[in-house]
């Protein structure tokens, strides 16, 4: 299928689009768990023995991802909405880099960093009213429990209404993306295949093989950032840049 025939796009993101941002990985050699244990600051067991320490080290991410701009895959990915297009962006990435790119149908299945919520009784805060202190977790103003990041933690389930909604995406898509992901966290890596059953093209970009990879109608191994304006540019020549 080409790019410009397709009417309802799914763009299954992972880490490695962000990567192109300057955004930490996880896993990697110099990734975010060679140094700091998941189980001190991505699990409410290690919230509970030291929220300040868990509440720091997200806020180093949050000033992180602030610092930090939409690369050229997110904008190509704005840009192919732009003109028209269904697209669906379902992220495993919490930095929100695809909304501030401008897209605007994005489905968050780990959460997001923006966001803030009760630990207790799982009401949202009101944005602006907790960023203050970044060395303690401010209290709840519905119930004056501690405030977490609004982020799937290990041992968490995923939320209900975003996976939904992502599936009812991937139901209803003719052409699905995986970019920058590996392809092997479950529920997400099962994601592509949800299109493939319904007969959705599928296209993996992503510089390293993935178990997705053989199942792929297209597969081209470049850092998203290459070969998403590029894909844009060979799709609507007429928007390209000096056309």
């Amino acid at each position: 299928m080409h790019l410009a025939t397709a009417r309802r796009i799914v763009a299954l993101t992972g880490a490695g689009i962000s990567a192109e941002s300057g955004i930490a990985t996880f896993r990697d050699e110099n990734g975010l768990w060679a140094a700091h244990d998941p189980e001190d600051v991505a699990t409410m067991e290690g919230f509970r023995r030291d929220p300040a320490r868990v509440w720091r080290f997200y806020t180093a991410r949050r000033n992180a991802v602030v610092a930090a701009r939409p690369n050229a895959a997110h904008a190509a990915l704005a840009a192919i909405e732009a003109k028209g297009v269904d697209v669906t962006v379902v992220t495993q990435n919490i930095d929100g880099l695809h909304s501030r790119a401008g897209s605007r149908r994005v489905i968050e299945v780990h959460g997001g960093l923006e966001r803030a919520r009760c630990a207790e009784c799982s009401a949202l805060a009101v944005q602006g009213s907790w960023e203050d202190d970044p060395s303690e977790p401010p209290a709840c103003a519905a119930c004056g429990g501690l405030l977490r990041p609004d982020v799937v933690w290990f041992g968490e389930t995923l939320p209900m209404i975003a996976i939904g909604r992502a599936f009812e995406a991937l139901r209803g898509c003719d052409l699905c993306f995986s970019i920058g992901t590996s392809a092997v966290v479950e529920p997400a890596a099962s994601f592509a295949f949800v299109a493939a059953e319904v007969g959705a093209t599928l296209i993996e970009i992503n510089p390293e093989a993935t178990p997705l990879s053989r199942h792929c109608g297209l597969v081209i191994r470049a850092p998203a950032g290459v070969a998403m304006p590029a894909m844009v540019a060979a799709a609507w020549p007429e928007s390209a840049p000096n056309a």
